[in-house]
């Protein structure tokens, strides 16, 4: 029988979507899940995204420019010069989603066997990139103590060697939601100069910055256009999560040029997602007023209940819709499991995420889980009797 790759096998399962086949069970017996496992986020989209496909007057669905429609790339460097980020159209690509273009921002800058550094816990898929790419990552602890604040630059020196090509961080953070203030991105922007790295930055989730805090990019720091390389997506941001689209930006023209070529590889990137996620970037401003106060309030609700369970310590986010919670138990992936296969209290159980799968460390994570509070904040209240219940019967 012929033997699939190394690099197959390595590939590792998504610790958000790998309970799926349990849920699905759970759900044909007749329980009521409630998924906390997974950041859809249930706002609706904006109406004139949805408008603008419902209305085209296209005949002929044609290829778009590999590097997305120029007027769509216009528009996001309009919305970008609105946050402070002065760039170009030429200084874009649009991607099928942030994913591609993280995949096309490994491929244009790192080599086999090549490094990067990224505090953990992190987006889980980053682990996947990076297998996919050849490339090793090289972890560096940010802990629940200090809310998963950025880690010390020394111990970040302290892992820079001949084979670092990139520091990558998620601003504001998923899973953590936690949000880098601007003087730990002047710190990161001082080092990858000193180092002579790239700094990259996952910034889908820059307009959830919460308690007057503000978002500081990657961008808005000077002296950094030959380093800094950012990834963006519509998914979050509008609640359009199915329509693939994202965007690399850099002002390094050798990066964008060399994007490119990946990008010409997958031809162009969906003609009708680009038409709703320009539409998209008309939305007013009171959408995001409104969605920022709502996610405020599941925050905090949020919290508030996870923080009544006896023996679990949670980490206030500052961005996104994530939170990490470290549980009183040893096994976070059984328990998991445990909860959709065995466990269900009036009819209902819930759908966590593990977090040892955010960590590229082996061990770390496996008495924490993910959440994702895009539910109503009655569901979110459900959800958390329930998983506290859940942890009063379960047994290591």
């Amino acid at each position: 029988m012929p033997t699939i790759s190394e690099k197959g096998s390595q590939m590792p399962a998504s610790p958000i979507r790998k309970l799926v086949p349990y849920a699905e069970a759970a759900k044909k017996r007749g329980t009521h899940v409630i998924h906390l496992n997974i950041g859809q986020p249930d706002i609706k989209t904006p109406q004139v995204a949805l408008d603008a496909v419902r209305n085209h007057a296209i005949e002929v669905l044609a290829y778009s420019m590999t590097e997305g429609s120029e007027i769509y790339r216009e528009k996001i460097a309009d919305y970008y010069a609105k946050n402070d980020i002065s760039v170009n159209a030429s200084d874009i690509i649009v991607t099928t989603g942030g994913s591609e273009a993280l995949s096309f921002v490994m491929g244009t800058i790192m080599d086999g066997d090549d490094e990067i550094i990224i505090p953990e816990p992190f987006y889980a898929n980053y682990n996947g990139f990076a297998t996919a790419a050849g490339v090793k990552v090289v972890p560096i602890v940010s802990s629940i103590d200090s809310n998963f604040a950025l880690p010390p630059i020394s111990q970040f020196e302290q892992l820079i060697g001949p084979k670092t090509k990139a520091i990558l961080i998620c601003n504001p953070g998923n899973p953590t939601g936690y949000l880098y203030s601007k003087e730990e991105i002047q710190q990161l922007a001082k080092l990858v100069k000193k180092h002579n790295l790239f700094l990259i930055a996952d910034e889908v989730y820059r307009e959830f910055a919460y308690d007057g805090r503000e978002h500081y990019s990657i961008l808005q720091e000077p002296g950094l256009e030959n380093h800094a390389v950012m990834v963006d997506s519509v998914s979050k941001r509008y609640s359009m999560c199915g329509a693939r689209i994202g965007c690399l930006v850099s002002r390094n023209k050798e990066v964008i040029q060399t994007a490119l070529k990946f990008a010409q590889a997958r031809l162009s990137p969906p003609t009708f997602a680009q038409i709703a996620s320009e539409a998209a970037l008309d939305t007013p401003p009171s959408y995001f007023d409104a969605v920022i106060s709502e996610y405020v309030e599941r925050r905090n609700i949020l919290v508030t209940e996870l923080q009544k369970i006896e023996g679990v310590k949670v980490a206030v986010p500052q961005g996104a819709f994530y939170c990490v919670a470290e549980l009183p138990i040893s096994n976070s992936d059984d328990f998991a499991q445990w909860l959709l296969e065995k466990f269900e209290m009036d009819g209902a159980t819930v759908m966590v995420a593990p977090a040892a799968g955010f960590y590229a460390s082996e061990g770390l994570g496996k008495n924490q889980i993910r959440i994702a509070y895009v539910l109503e904040k009655e569901e979110l209240v459900k959800a958390v009797r329930i998983l506290g219940t859940a942890l009063k019967e379960y047994t290591n």
